[in-house]
């Protein structure tokens, strides 16, 4: 039986609040010409694993880890940027219906995200910290979600073994083989219903009615081999 549950952040429980993705508009504005994998990859190692006093000195990082001038004017735009998309960001509709559900079960629950510090006004902004029984973030591990520690850091916060939790989140090689190397059942959240990958839900409320019908534990379990992300 599962005792706890394990979610992402961005596109899991909170919707971004610019499209494309707030990263994907840091590769466009630096004009960067390489694959959206190699650079997401040494975008978050730098951006995110790391405390830093400002966004201003955060893209300063960004800009010298890709050799890139951090003109002020590029420097304006990406923090200006960054800026919107947490103004504007929101939680899912179900978000907290789901998370209050969980929590009258009595299920552990559990956040972990790659993400720089500025995350923390999101969630006192939404009133979010009160559901969780353990949080980490990759600014705070000095790791990103591809390293198993973190997943085994955050068990460890929410007094749990591998076997009792389930991690629900959107990105298939952070959330889904992150977690799978930590031992970790794992299930993709693909709310656009476009992905080939297996187990996955549609949106939040398919977990709230797995957990319903105890049905979860066993629906975590039916894995496919992992696939690269598209």
């Amino acid at each position: 039986m599962v005792k706890g549950i394990i979610f992402d952040f961005w596109g899991t429980l909170i919707e971004n609040g610019i499209f494309p993705s707030p990263v994907r508009q840091v590769k466009y504005i630096l004009r960067l010409q390489m694959p959206f994998r190699d650079f997401i990859v040494r975008f978050e190692e730098v951006f995110m694993t790391s405390t830093y006093d400002d966004l201003n000195e955060a893209f300063k990082a960004v800009c010298k880890e890709f050799e890139v001038e951090p003109k002020p004017f590029i420097l304006e735009k990406l923090v200006g940027m960054w800026n919107k998309n947490e103004l504007l960001a929101k939680p899912f509709l179900e978000t907290k219906e789901v998370l209050d559900y969980l929590k009258d079960k009595k299920i552990k629950i559990g956040l972990i995200s790659n993400t720089p510090n500025t995350i923390n006004r999101l969630i006192d902004k939404f009133g979010l910290e009160d559901y969780f029984d353990g949080i980490l973030f990759s600014y705070d591990a000095g790791m990103l979600k591809t390293n198993p520690k973190m997943f085994k850091n955050v068990l460890k916060k929410m007094k749990l073994k591998p076997k009792d939790a389930v991690m629900i989140g959107d990105s298939i090689p952070t959330d889904m083989i992150g977690a799978r190397k930590a031992g970790i059942k794992s299930v993709l959240l693909d709310r656009r219903n476009k992905r080939d990958f297996k187990p996955k839900i549609v949106n939040l409320r398919a977990l709230k009615d797995l957990v319903e019908k105890e049905e979860l534990d066993d629906f975590a379990s039916k894995e496919l081999p992992e696939e690269e992300e598209k």
